[in-house]
């Protein structure tokens, strides 16, 4: 008989609730309830969740769209990034002079100028660059629907929407330590 999911209540350890599929949207009540700051993506916030549960110390939530200082202008290859630097519509005409209308902050570009205190525009730009050779078409980790809905399409290249989408169901259904068996 499989395991059914367990209630998502405060009684619940970090492990277990990283054993299970959660929509963010049934991770926020949680969140309200131990006082946990429910800002952030689906992973940073399971990650605080696990933290309170299990006793540890909570990090902060991640401070987004909040005032941020515009960086010196003209903006050059050896400006400095600061800490916390967003991506701003000053830094995408930036880079958009540098690079052309196909640029784009997307996941790596947004992960290297959140972290990259202390890098320069030049840094940020020669990455952008570099990730541009990555295949194209590889799903985040985060978006996991759509990672396995791919992968299901790929082995029933017949198949239809909501036979994925029940596979889907039925796969999330699982812990994550007995999904091996259910994935595409």
């Amino acid at each position: 008989m499989p395991e059914s999911r367990p209630p998502l209540t405060p009684a619940l350890s970090g492990a277990e609730l990283r054993r299970w599929y959660w929509l963010r949207a049934e991770l926020a009540p949680l969140a309200r309830t131990l006082g946990v700051p429910g800002g952030g993506g689906k992973q940073e916030l399971t990650d605080r969740l696990a933290a309170a549960l299990d006793g540890r110390p909570v990090a902060p939530a991640p401070r987004r769209g909040v005032g941020a200082a515009r960086l010196p202008e003209p903006l050059t290859e050896a400006t400095v990034l600061p800490a916390g630097q967003r991506c701003t519509q000053q830094l995408r005409a930036w880079f958009t002079a540098q690079v052309g209308p196909a640029f784009r902050f997307d996941g790596p570009m947004r992960e290297f100028v959140a972290g990259g205190a202390g890098r320069t525009l030049g840094d940020a730009l020669e990455h952008w660059h570099t990730t541009r050779a990555r295949p194209r078409g590889e799903i985040g980790e985060q978006f996991e629907l759509n990672r396995f809905v791919r992968a299901w399409h790929l082995q029933h290249p017949d198949g239809a929407r909501a036979d994925a989408l029940a596979a889907w169901r039925a796969h999330r259904a699982l812990p994550v330590d007995a999904r091996e068996a259910s994935a595409p």
